[in-house]
């Protein structure tokens, strides 16, 4: 009896082995079906319409912005006007600083600067004779590139207004009609809305819009305004969007376009400023007017004095009666 026990056990190892084996073989479907569930979650993020919007799945890529400014100055620039290009880099969050630019004429070197930072914009400072501040604004490194006379420049720390907002926050960008008119000005709105336009999801960005950059075409200049946007709050405690007011912040600036070259900082020429008159030829002007002013005040000096030549009154007889040598 006990062998026969035995060989029952013996025969029943085999099918027990084989249960075994056959286990795995049941739970493996549903390991990969749960190794898959997250491949399909990221391809549902990945996919963005043509678009670019969130939402819009219609099997397309994302579109990344990975766009990023290089920001840097020439040599003799002023305290004031280096005041102004740090307030374009708080206002920048995507921006890079470099040192000052040696070189003068070769500007071709700030496109490899460029491409050493990863940056796909540039905005040049350029000073001339501690005086005359001169904005580049390029797409590096196949253009275009635009160049600007910068003119009425107050920085923060002059204005000292009312108006704040979050250093990092992105801006609500906002271009005069007129900029759609001619061409010159659609080339210019668009390098300023992918040089000011923060992108989304950056790592020194804020997810918050508080502020405003308004950019006005008036006399053929673009005039630079920086608001912030203040929501009333009700009784409740909430903002509500009714009563919405703009309060300005700085920094504020005009922009006088002088050429756009179609390639990066040289090229051919696509549009030249008729209107646009140097500095220099306005304080050589200015000299010669004060020029004219002298000349005048001699001229007159010497009519004056031959007038009295001419005109001198006849000796009388009580002209020595308080004379002291008489007495």
């Amino acid at each position: 009896k006990n062998m026969g026990k035995n060989n029952k056990k013996r025969k029943e190892q085999p099918k027990n082995e084989v249960d075994a084996d056959a286990a795995p073989t049941a739970v493996t479907p549903s390991k990969k079906k749960k190794l898959a569930a997250p491949a399909v979650r990221s391809a549902e993020v990945d996919e963005v319409g043509p678009s670019g919007r969130e939402g819009d799945i219609q099997g397309a890529k994302t579109f990344r912005n990975k766009e990023k400014v290089l920001i840097l100055a020439s040599r003799g620039i002023t305290h004031r006007y280096r005041h102004l290009m740090s307030d374009l880099c708080d206002m920048i969050p995507h921006s890079k600083k470099e040192p000052k630019l040696d070189t003068k004429d070769d500007r071709g070197v700030i496109n490899e600067v460029a491409e050493l930072k990863g940056c796909t914009s540039c905005a040049f400072f350029e000073v001339r004779k501690h005086k005359d501040l001169y904005l580049w604004l390029s797409k590096t490194p196949n253009g275009p590139s635009v160049k600007f006379h910068v003119l009425n420049v107050h920085t923060l720390e002059e204005l000292k207004l009312t108006g704040n907002h979050l250093k990092g926050s992105r801006p609500v960008l906002s271009f005069d009609q007129s900029f759609d008119l001619q061409p010159h000005a659609q080339l210019m709105k668009e390098l300023l809305a992918q040089i000011f336009g923060v992108p989304k999801g950056h790592r020194k960005s804020k997810p918050f819009v508080d502020h405003v950059l308004s950019f006005t075409l008036a006399d053929d200049r673009v005039w630079i305004r920086n608001y912030q946007i203040v929501l009333p709050s009700n009784k409740k405690g909430n903002q509500a969007l009714e009563g919405m007011s703009l309060v300005e912040v700085g920094p504020r600036m005009c922009l006088n376009p002088i050429r756009i070259f179609a390639n990066s900082f040289r090229g051919q020429v696509l549009y030249d400023n008729p209107q646009y008159v140097s500095p220099n030829h306005l304080r050589a002007q200015e000299k010669r007017q004060g020029q004219k002013k002298y000349a005048t005040k001699i001229k007159k000096k010497a009519k004056r004095t031959a007038h009295v030549e001419r005109y001198q009154a006849e000796a009388g007889e009580l002209d020595d009666v308080f004379d002291e040598d008489d007495e």
